[in-house]
């Protein structure tokens, strides 16, 4: 009878887990449609900053944005690390934490061996994995995307940005998992500063606009660049809160499959127990019958 309660202990137990993975999956649903909704809101907007800006490349030429586009011998590097503040979202947290420490070894290989790199981590996730390793975390933003808001977003990126113009840092790239559909996301690594000129060139070549600008060409383009970082910073963190939400989903909704099958094993492993016990009673009570009749 012990392996017959263990059986039985075990079936409790897989069914309480089933019941809050189905509840966090339902959850996990509930957000990533909320998420979803922003990100693609969100998309057509900093597409059309950058449309904008791709046009208005010839015209940075004296402009205080001209600064976003220097491009200098990379000695220093800032590295920001996307991640959740929570777990059991699949590998949605180790892709970031790998292509971290891959664009860290193989592109900048110098630097990292010479300790001229510096790490901001958004998401605890990734702060629990560079806080116990030899990595000059120099700033966590934990707790981000209990609320994700714009201005929490735009004051991490005007850090960075004024970062990048003190000379700071040579380089900054973002690295984070790009929303796809709920059950795909793609870890990517962003060039953030300098802003890449040839992407501008590109985007101005394909279209023709002419813009009338007020009060100045020179105002408007500057301010222009640095909303456009700012708002492209902030996509990368929508993109990674949906993509969040949807591992999050798809990784609820496999262990409540694996549970139900683990049911079912359970299931025939305790028929077969409470069998083979029913059998062994009924054995004993037919050799107790034929001992005393004989």
């Amino acid at each position: 009878m012990g392996s017959l309660k263990e059986v039985r202990n075990r079936l409790v137990s897989v069914k309480s887990t089933q019941q809050i993975t189905k509840a966090m999956k339902v959850v996990s649903a509930a957000k990533l449609r909320k998420a979803q909704g922003r990100i693609v809101q969100m998309r057509p907007y900093a597409q059309k900053l950058q449309a904008i800006l791709g046009q208005l490349a010839d015209s940075l030429e004296g402009s205080e944005g001209k600064k976003f586009y220097a491009v200098r011998p990379v000695k220093k590097v800032l590295i920001v690390a996307i991640t959740s503040d929570r777990g059991l979202a699949g590998a949605f947290n180790s892709y970031i934490v790998k292509e971290a420490i891959r664009q860290m070894k193989e592109t900048y290989g110098p630097q990292l061996k010479t300790k001229n790199i510096d790490i901001i981590t958004v998401g605890k996730k990734a702060y629990d994995y560079f806080s116990k390793r030899d990595f000059n975390l120099i700033k966590e933003h934990n707790s981000i995307f209990a609320d994700l808001t714009y201005d929490a977003a735009d004051k991490i990126a005007g850090n960075i940005m004024q970062a990048f113009l003190d000379e700071k840092y040579d380089a900054v790239d973002l690295v984070y998992n790009q929303f796809k559909n709920a059950a795909v996301f793609i870890p990517t690594v962003e060039h953030f500063l300098p802003i890449p000129v040839a992407a501008l060139k590109e985007g101005a070549k394909k279209t023709t606009t002419d813009y009338i600008f007020e009060p100045s060409q020179e105002a408007i383009v500057g301010r222009l660049i640095s909303q456009s970082l700012r708002v492209n910073f902030f996509r990368t963190l929508l993109e990674s809160n949906a993509a969040e939400h949807g591992a999050r989903m798809t990784a609820m909704d496999k262990a409540t499959e694996n549970a139900e099958d683990l049911l079912r094993a359970l299931k025939l492993q305790y028929n077969k127990e409470r069998q083979a016990t029913i059998t062994k009673e009924i054995l004993e009570i037919v050799g107790g019958a034929q001992a005393l009749n004989g």
